[in-house]
């Protein structure tokens, strides 16, 4: 354990809904069956991995069909309208096996559990648990409250949880890339966003507990941690002497722990982000040079409505640090189309934003209201839904330019690939992502195996992916 008497001086679509199946040789046994299904980001699917653990430790062995099991958790989201109605549909699909075996428990975690416990357990007369994310330490007390024929709650928010002490099962891995959270709830209180309702304030996690977990998964071989938070860039935490860590000191420790383990993180704040970090991305080769900053709007007047805090020129300067300090570094962005009385000048700040920046990657969204927002409480959502529509083809369609741009600039380089699996179009090739977060494949070579790192020379692009051959 390295030490950390340091001197004084923040959505995957193809996951979604994904099943979490444990190792049975890992679990004692009580003769029960989980099923965890998750929506939403990240941070949703590690938190199913400390579910996971806390059940496991109770002898819940998990299956990965819902009709066999006892105990039935769908873990949610509640950023996009899309996601909740999946949670419902889905829900309709539980009752069906639970009219069948009337014991199962049904229950409903994280994001969407807090923000409409009422109506689960009123309108969807299915629910049996209701469990926000900071209250899963209280799961089996609450499984018990069913198992003896009542409802159960537990939606409470806290100020002190992180789940610092439990070591995460690790579900559906592949043994080579995992997520570390480092700290939960947020305090942006951004106009659009539920977050901060949903999850509640924010608090860093032990420093000495982050770096043990990436360490131990380092030593069981994994390659790859990313370091989760809704904004990691305003990581704090605070030793015994009174001294307090940030995230560049924080992101330095991880680094220090084996070259060999590369290290990425999600998600950065343009308000926040410091040179301190990018300053230290750029010391150590093992910290991917990638960097998520979701820019929201490219229109001040839009920013401010949003209370992102930080205007277009703001912005413009962090990104105009990276290119600085990190020549070549992929910066990936969020974007969101038809905010409440954005104007269509406004709209054409944000696809100049886009120009300015040529993104390698983004998330683009049309606007939805979620109740219980600043934005729900303060402003009309007065944009036509066409206009809206039509606005985020006009944002996709400079994005896939600039994506493809980017991977266009990529070929002719020998590039360091961490394989992670086979292709999904061939089994004669394997598929990685380089140090740019870009998705490379070429031919498989029986030199070397998932988990190993490639030199791989950028032959020619996809829209979307880079191709190549091994080297060296």
């Amino acid at each position: 354990m390295m030490n950390l008497d340091f001197p004084t001086s923040k959505h995957d679509e193809s996951r979604q809904g994904e099943a979490l199946v444990l190792d049975k040789t890992i679990l004692k046994n009580n003769g029960r069956k989980l099923y965890i299904e998750s929506y939403g980001c990240a941070m949703n699917f590690s938190d199913s991995e400390i579910v996971a653990s806390i059940l496991a430790d109770q002898g819940f062995e998990t299956t990965s069909d819902f009709k066999e099991a006892d105990v039935v958790f769908i873990n949610t989201c509640s950023i996009r309208e899309n996601a909740e109605q999946r949670v419902r549909n889905r829900l309709k699909e539980f009752k069906v096996s639970k009219q069948r075996n009337p014991g199962m428990v049904v229950g409903v975690l994280g994001c969407m559990a807090e923000r409409l416990k009422a109506k689960f357990l009123e309108e969807e007369k299915l629910v049996d648990v209701v469990v926000g994310p900071d209250a899963y330490r209280d799961l089996p007390n609450l499984i018990e409250q069913v198992d003896s024929g009542q409802k159960a709650v537990n939606v409470l928010l806290s100020r002190e949880e992180t789940y610092a002490d439990i070591s995460p099962v690790r579900l559906n891995s592949n043994g080579i890339n995992a997520f570390v959270s480092i700290m939960r709830g947020c305090d942006n209180m951004c106009s659009f966003c539920v977050v901060p309702f949903t999850r509640g304030r924010e608090r860093s996690r032990d420093a000495f507990s982050i770096v043990k977990e990436c360490a131990d998964l380092f030593n069981a071989g994994y390659k790859e941690v990313t370091l989760l938070g809704q904004n990691v860039d305003s990581y704090k935490w605070t030793n015994e002497d009174g001294i307090i860590l940030n995230f560049a000191g924080l992101l330095e420790f991880v680094a220090l722990i084996n070259p060999k383990l590369r290290v990425r993180f999600s998600t950065s704040h343009p308000k926040d982000i410091t040179d301190e970090v990018l300053y230290t991305m750029k010391k150590y080769d093992n910290i991917c040079k990638y960097i998520h900053l979701p820019v929201q709007s490219g229109n001040s007047r839009i920013l401010e409505l949003m209370n992102r805090t930080y205007d277009r020129a703001w912005y413009m300067n962090r990104i105009d640090a990276i290119r600085r300090i990190l020549p070549g570094c992929a910066i990936s962005t969020d974007v969101i189309t038809g905010f409440c009385s954005e104007t269509e000048e406004e709209h054409q700040e944000t696809l100049s934003m886009m120009d300015y920046v040529q993104y390698d990657f983004a998330y683009m969204f049309m606007y939805s209201e979620r109740p219980g927002t600043l934005a729900a409480k303060r402003y009309a959502d007065d944009i036509p839904e066409e206009t809206k529509s039509r606005r985020l083809r006009e944002i996709v369609a400079k994005q896939q330019q600039h994506s493809h741009f980017r991977l266009l600039e990529q070929i002719g380089q020998v590039q360091q690939v961490l394989i992670e699996k086979r292709s999904k179009k061939s089994a004669l090739d394997y598929s990685g992502r380089n140090d740019l977060n870009a998705t490379v494949v070429f031919p498989a070579d029986k030199r070397y195996q998932p988990g190993d790192y490639a030199n791989v020379l950028i032959e020619k692009c996809t829209t979307a992916t880079l191709i190549g051959k091994i080297v060296g």
